[in-house]
């Protein structure tokens, strides 16, 4: 064997044996909670996804609550301190996440402003990362935002996961504690997600071990 074929061959095996390592890691999941309109009804589909990850030996999740990140409406390539500081802090969330799951309700036939802000403050962060959709709202459930988020996400280089979980007539779902009426609710659905999620997280990630995005 040669040198140059000895050290591809090496190489070939680092590469390997991160792409297992990592591949054995917990996919790392920013749930992002759309809504702050007041009076909202993000936090109960919220908790009701996030009750649905855990224990789940393949996912840790953190909460990304556009309500919380008082994030400037007015973009600019030059920020002020205190704003570029924000937008680090939040800008390393979406950065350490191996995929998204976006919880939103539909407003007007698409999805809530804060969470284009959101957005549009990114873009790195975003690319070669799956994301999945968790909807809610009136007789649509949320799905003529999610088909909106879509578009969204292909711009940024994001990998849209296919299957999702919708409530329609959300308020009506649930009980005084946030318990879904029908105790086996939707799970099919987001076990589906999940295992999609899950798919896409790690096949996603592996690739990246070995060949960085740079799209």
């Amino acid at each position: 064997m040669d040198l140059t074929t000895a050290e591809s061959a090496a190489a070939v095996a680092v590469a390997t044996t991160a792409t297992t390592a990592s591949g054995d890691a917990p996919l790392k999941v920013a749930v992002i909670l759309a809504s702050n309109r007041a009076g909202r009804f993000a936090p109960v589909v919220a908790d009701w996804f996030l009750s649905r990850t855990d224990g789940h030996p393949a996912v840790v999740t953190d909460l990304v609550d556009v309500a919380g990140l008082d994030l400037p409406t007015v973009h600019s390539y030059r920020p002020g301190p205190e704003v570029r500081d924000r937008l680090a802090e939040v800008a390393g969330r979406l950065a350490a996440a191996d995929a998204f799951v976006v919880v939103t309700p539909e407003y007007n036939h698409s999805y809530p402003a804060p969470l284009k802000n959101l957005i549009d403050w990114h873009f790195t962060e975003w690319q070669a990362k799956p994301v999945a959709f968790v909807s809610y709202g009136g007789v649509s459930g949320g799905l003529r935002a999610v088909e909106h988020l879509r578009q969204v996400f292909a711009e940024l280089h994001a990998v849209s996961i296919r299957d999702t979980v919708s409530f329609h007539n959300a308020g009506a779902l649930f009980d005084d504690e946030g318990r879904h009426r029908d105790p086996a609710g939707p799970d099919a659905a987001a076990k589906s997600l999940l295992d999609q999620l899950v798919w896409w997280g790690r096949a996603l990630r592996d690739a990246k071990e070995v060949r960085p995005y740079g799209g």
